[in-house]
């Protein structure tokens, strides 16, 4: 028993400052209505430096992303791959990334735009509203001095020139190449670097000694002359197509003058090429080794490289094997090589299955947007993805992605802001409204009745004109 100097000062203290303790009954409840009596956690982001994409769906934190700030710490390799249908914020999340990166000051990027609408490239209007011209490669338009690359530029290396025709003809011919045509093309290869010094070698060059070879050229190798001449036969048939074939006018000149490789965005506008020819894997080769000795340089830049439809070069081995290259060694240069592709299973399941394996590898950062549920688990599967992020793909609404960033799994609705807003929405033939067509059809009237109204008068000044000569004389 309490003794009763305590109880009396116990009763004291109460009243006059209340009393100090309470006594609670005990509580009976579930742990499913327990749980509410513990603050929700989140998992640890990825920083706060770097470019912000949006914010985090279940913790409503923002979600801030850059490969070159997070390289070597939380991501083995800075590479990226974005898949997803179409019409779910893959473009609009591409171009948003790409302008905030260019609002740092030591960033450049290289974007292959192979969509287009209306006659030009899906960011041309990007291009325009910072004053840059997109290198449009067009066969029509090379026909009337249009850009030129050339496959021989003397600033690629005569080992990057060489690997380049054969991969140009590589993917044409869809195998590769013999010893007897590799031979061939060889020591042509070398008689023209060798014997032209006085403007840049071209492919008209190549093709020319595939058909008359050197008599040198055999005896090298204690041949025949017309065994030469046979084995470089198919090789010249198939660099005949980049001189006066169907790709005439890109390729079988000297470099254009002009290109700027120092501008902060540089789009290579690929919209006027049959995406599913054997066109497109050549200019990715092209495009992708003359950028690989041109464009990038030990200058400190971090550079971003942007390729839209990248199964291109994801599903054909000879096209991929010059990326899985130019990823390696772009790596200690600060390279990130951001590849969008639509299904999954275009690549894995395709001729190059074990190159695209080997680039999916090297890409740490995953964004993958709405899938229907047959394709989000076969990407699960290739990608490593835990059970939930498989399940909750198909359900995604557009403008939220699954992030994997090198294990670090987050759900991420994408931001757009106002000014960005006009520039990234390239749909807009889908969601004009019917006033907006019905004031450019006003618009379009106006500009027609104006014209016709000067026409008129010109019409009359110049009856005028002749009628008072007709009196003169």
């Amino acid at each position: 028993m309490r003794d009763p100097l305590s109880v009396l000062t116990d009763a004291f203290t109460s009243f006059l400052f209340g009393k100090v303790e309470t006594t609670r009954l005990p509580v009976r409840t579930s742990t499913g209505q327990a749980q509410a009596v513990y603050l929700p956690t989140a998992a640890p982001g990825l920083g706060d430096s770097g470019v912000i994409i949006g914010r985090e769906v279940y913790s409503g934190k923002g979600y801030i992303y850059d490969p070159f700030q997070l390289y070597g710490q939380q991501l083995p390799a800075p590479h990226w791959l974005v898949l997803g249908e179409s019409g779910n914020g893959k473009s609009a999340l591409e171009k948003t990334y790409v302008l905030r990166q260019l609002r740092f000051r030591d960033r450049q990027v290289v974007v292959l735009d192979a969509q287009g609408e209306d006659g030009v490239g899906e960011w041309n209007l990007i291009a325009e509203e910072m004053g840059i011209t997109p290198i449009r490669l067009d066969p029509t338009a090379a026909l009337n001095h249009g850009i030129r690359l050339n496959p021989l530029d003397p600033s690629i290396t005569t080992t990057g020139q060489l690997a380049l025709l054969r991969t140009i003809i590589e993917v044409a011919m869809g195998r590769g190449l013999d010893e007897r045509s590799g031979f061939a093309l060889k020591v042509a290869h070398a008689y023209v670097n060798e014997t032209i010094v006085e403007r840049q070698p071209v492919l008209t060059d190549i093709v020319e000694q595939l058909r008359h070879p050197e008599p040198e050229s055999a005896e090298a190798m204690n041949v025949a002359l017309d065994d030469v001449r046979a084995w470089g036969l198919d090789v010249a048939l198939v660099l005949d197509r980049l001189v006066d074939g169907d790709l005439r006018g890109m390729f079988d000149g000297p470099t254009t003058v002009g290109i700027d490789l120092d501008a902060p965005l540089i789009v290579f506008d690929l919209s006027h090429i049959d995406r599913n020819s054997i066109a497109m894997p050549i200019l990715m080769a092209i495009v992708g080794v003359w950028l690989e000795h041109t464009w990038i340089r030990p200058d400190r830049k971090k550079r971003i490289f942007l390729v839209e439809e990248a199964w291109h070069i994801i599903n054909s081995p000879f096209v991929a094997q010059l990326f899985q290259r130019l990823l390696k060694f772009g790596r200690r240069l600060g390279l990130s090589f951001v590849a969008v592709v639509h299904h999954l299973s275009d690549v894995v399941d395709g001729a190059a299955a074990k190159e695209a394996a080997a680039i999916l590898k090297m890409a740490s950062t995953r964004t993958i947007y709405a899938q229907k549920a047959d394709e989000a688990r076969a990407t699960g599967r290739v990608l490593g993805l835990p059970r939930w992020a498989v399940e909750i793909i198909p359900t995604l609404t557009p403008g939220i992605a699954v992030w994997d960033v090198n294990g670090n799994v987050q759900v991420v609705k994408h931001l757009i802001t106002e000014m960005e807003r006009p520039l990234v929405f390239t749909d807009r033939a889908m969601t004009e409204s019917a006033s907006d067509r019905a004031d450019d059809v006003l618009r379009a009237a106006e500009r027609e009745a104006e014209e016709r109204a000067a026409t008129f008068v010109e019409q009359r000044l110049s009856d005028l004109d002749d009628s008072s000569e007709s009196t003169v004389a």
